[in-house]
């Protein structure tokens, strides 16, 4: 394998309106034939201290790559929602839901697994690697097989199109008040575990399939599925390593984090050997990783003006408070405890409650919810 210089491509969505249009924008550094990494920032528009990790990750790959120590070829799509982008109401920037539709701008992906399924099958053998690249072309075949018929379907499919083949998969998000923490399947603990330590990560949440089909679970639970079904008669691999990194809160933008969150994610790459340099000790992990489902949501009974008692990255013991709500028209205080221990990973960025918000979560290591066990 020879470096190669980097290459910008362009994926233009279709036009919702008459004399509009919207691209998006890739950059591949690194040659082909070795793994492939791709990693996008702010699909929640409104979420951007990913997308300044994305340019400091661009100029760190930038200089591997004019050194010739890149071993495979990372793409970056710093941009992979300029609808989001797009939408404001009175000055605020509205990027987790398309106000046309509603929807979720990281959830209904094309579930890859159900692609697959009809013409798989017969493809399969003894061969784990063969196997990989059956899965890649069945699901090269399904993806150009899709008609969008939106702006936003044209949004999603340029993105899958894109990602697919990746061997590692990495969808940079924030929470609203939050520490770093992460999600990704069970099945690929052991290959995510590395950059939980580089990230340093408070919370590590898994899950199979958490309902709904964001953009990081559709990679990994493909194979899972796959291997689930066929598993005991063909070898099938984990050829998905797909992760959402939380990078702490909508706040948390600044060239100090930026950088050393790029630097954590090089580190990993150096460890996956598609950088080619020495590999950077890994530091130990905060708190073990834990089941998604176990997730407690602190949920507020009344409103009030929401009073924070504990931090984000904290371990909170079962029964500590995590917040009052008070109620300034009748003296009322209302304590809000948890009845699990952990970590609590994020929390609301409103400091008023109204019934029934959701205002803190914690990571809890016994797993007890089932259903959609994502937030909106």
């Amino acid at each position: 394998m020879r470096a190669t210089n980097m290459q910008t491509k362009t994926h233009p969505l279709i036009s919702p309106t008459l004399g509009t249009s919207r691209t998006i924008t890739s950059f591949h550094y690194g040659p082909g034939g070795g793994q492939k990494i791709y990693i996008q920032s702010s699909l929640h528009a409104d979420e951007l201290p990913g997308m300044l990790v994305a340019w400091r990750l661009r100029r760190h790959l930038a200089e591997f790559e004019a050194a010739g120590k890149l071993r495979g070829e990372v793409v970056i799509v710093p941009v992979p929602n300029p609808i989001g982008l797009n939408q404001f109401l009175h000055g605020q920037l509205m990027g987790r839901f398309e106000t046309n539709s509603g929807h979720n701008f990281n959830r209904n992906f094309h579930d890859l697994a159900a692609l697959v399924a009809p013409r798989i099958e017969a493809r399969l053998g003894a061969d784990a690697e063969a196997n990989k690249l059956a899965v890649r072309a069945a699901m090269k075949e399904a993806l150009d097989e899709q008609t969008p018929h939106t702006e936003l379907e044209s949004q999603r499919l340029a993105l899958q199109k894109l990602s697919f083949d990746a061997d590692v998969v990495l969808d940079l998000h924030c929470d609203l008040d939050a520490a770093l923490h992460l999600y990704t399947n069970p099945d690929i603990w052991d290959e995510v575990e590395p950059l939980a330590r580089y990230l340093d990560a408070k919370a590590s949440l898994l899950a199979l399939n958490s309902v709904g089909n964001p953009f990081d679970e559709i990679h990994s639970f493909c194979w899972s599925d796959l291997r689930q079904r066929y598993g005991e008669r063909f070898p099938i691999p984990n050829a998905g390593i797909s992760v959402t990194v939380e990078l702490r809160s909508q706040h948390d933008v600044s060239y100090e984090l930026a950088e050393k969150d790029a630097q954590g994610i090089v580190n990993y790459l150096i460890q996956r050997g598609v950088i080619d340099a020495p590999v950077p000790e890994q530091p130990p992990l905060a708190f073990p990783a834990t089941p998604l489902a176990g997730a407690e949501p602190i949920v507020a009974p009344v409103s009030g003006v929401l009073v924070f008692r504990a931090q984000v990255g904290a371990f909170i013991e079962a029964g500590e408070p995590i917040a009052d709500v008070v109620d300034p028209l009748t003296d009322t205080v209302t304590t809000l405890k948890c009845t699990t221990s952990g970590v609590m990973y994020a929390r609301h960025i409103m400091r008023f409650a109204s019934a029934g918000l959701e205002v803190a979560r914690i990571a809890g290591a016994k797993a007890y919810r089932t259903g959609s066990l994502l937030s909106a």
